[in-house]
């Protein structure tokens, strides 16, 4: 019996120590690409029993970070005072959504999204998962994305997916007002 645990720990041992000097993965430095602020934007569709309204923000900077030829990260910040809306001339609705009711710019002038994790389900189609910070509130927000371009000198990527708006704590006009609101992400970066 002695013998037999003896053998089992030299095993053991042997194996660790094989393991212990194993050359480990390599890990490579990630390369960043500048977000294009002039072509990137974030839309959106907010729905209430009469009807809905399509509005913008613009993406103000940010930088996604790359590992080889795949998306690996990143961080952007939406500029939340570029509210306007589309298809529509409505200044004080505009201003209802910049109050403290909605969005309330004065307050909360950005939203941050930072990816945290990235997941090819084929070439182009991915899963991001990651933070929205809005209104001083940070929650995980996961989507689907499709990357349309992504090589030596440019990024392009676009998402489209619905967010729970009372996750922010924007309550306003419930259940009149829908607490989905369907987003639409275009995303451009340069190296």
């Amino acid at each position: 019996m002695k013998k037999i645990v003896f053998v089992l720990l030299v095993a053991f041992i042997g194996s660790a120590g094989i393991m212990a000097f194993s050359p480990k993965a390599e890990k490579r430095d990630l390369v960043s690409y500048a977000v294009l602020a002039d072509y990137s934007k974030v839309e959106w569709v907010g729905s209430k029993t009469s009807g809905y309204h399509t509005g913008a923000f613009t993406v103000k900077s940010g930088e996604v970070k790359f590992d080889g030829t795949k998306l690996a990260g990143g961080k952007f910040t939406i500029d939340l005072n570029s509210l306007k809306l589309v298809g529509e001339d409505a200044p004080k609705f505009v201003d209802h959504l910049k109050s403290k009711d909605f969005f309330e710019t004065s307050t909360f002038a950005e939203a941050t999204y930072e990816i945290s994790e990235v997941e090819y389900t084929t070439d182009t189609d991915v899963k991001i998962k990651g933070s929205l910070n809005l209104k001083g509130i940070s929650v995980p927000v996961s989507f689907p994305a499709v990357i349309r371009n992504a090589d030596d000198k440019r990024f392009f990527a676009q998402a489209f997916f619905s967010i729970d708006r009372t996750l922010w704590g924007i309550n306003y006009g419930l259940p009149n007002v829908a607490k989905d609101v369907q987003v639409s992400v275009y995303l451009f970066a340069n190296k």
